[in-house]
């Protein structure tokens, strides 16, 4: 039995290398390193490429947008036929910096979300105070294999999203003494529809919040939520770890 961590920006930390050594030292054994720009795609699948069990997925966040060109959908679509691409991500919507380019976030990522649909890959979705639009332009785009990324929304948003068939991911958020609503979830949730990420270098959990976060952490994710619920940290590491193989479609 192993964790995975399905979130982890490994590319961006100060020892990448180090970062997946000592993860698998902590009993996680897949990693998924999410991708943000155009610029870290090859940066990505070279950690990939050399180490065994870390997948990818290619996208551009609803930050670069404004980055996004014919050439960059092109990029994925061909790197996509690599063997450790798993998934299309992170993309999504962004409005919590600004809300002056909603047209071209809601363009990328409904153009990102055609790539998954072509491709046949599941999508790993960035939504920041944008529930409302994300979840219409989900909906429409008729896709069902869904992962909302580092999930900030509340349980009754949670309820109309699992209901259409998509997984939730939780991370170190959950583990704040002030996170009302993850903690909510974390409590309310399936455990069929339940994941667990670390999103580092951000957000590490507490006893470490404000250090440079880790996959080697996320074994502290899975204790709060196994608290807050009740329940063996092994039943959470075991149904989390299940969900994410069947969604990535990995050592299947």
């Amino acid at each position: 039995m192993h964790l995975i961590d399905t979130h982890a920006h490994i590319d961006m930390l100060s020892d990448p290398e180090k970062g997946i050594i000592e993860a698998r030292e902590a009993g996680v054994k897949e990693i998924i390193i999410p991708s943000a720009s155009e610029d870290s795609f090859e940066n990505i699948l070279k950690l990939c490429d050399k180490f065994d069990d870390i997948y990818a997925t290619l996208g551009v966040h609803p930050e670069d947008c404004e980055k996004f060109s014919d050439n960059t959908a092109k990029k994925i679509m061909d790197l996509a036929q690599h063997k450790k691409v798993v998934g299309i991500g992170e993309i999504g919507l962004d409005y919590h910096y600004t809300k002056e380019n909603k047209d071209i976030q809601k363009r990328v990522f409904k153009t990102q979300l055609e790539i998954a649909k072509i491709l046949n890959l599941p999508v790993v979705i960035h939504d920041r105070e944008a529930h409302f639009d994300t979840l219409e332009i989900l909906k429409d785009s008729g896709l069902k294999k869904v992962l909302l990324h580092c999930y900030s929304g509340s349980v009754e948003f949670m309820k109309q999203c699992t209901k259409l068939g998509y997984k939730i991911a939780l991370g170190g958020v959950v583990t704040f003494k002030n996170a009302k609503e993850p903690k909510e979830v974390a409590m309310t949730i399936e455990l069929e529809n339940l994941m667990l990420e670390t999103d580092c270098p951000y957000l590490a959990p507490h006893p470490f919040r404000g250090q440079e976060n880790s996959p080697k952490f996320i074994g502290f994710v899975a204790k709060e939520i196994a608290n807050l619920r009740n329940i063996p940290y092994d039943s959470v590491v075991l149904q989390t770890s299940q969900n994410a193989r069947e969604f990535f479609n990995i050592n299947r």
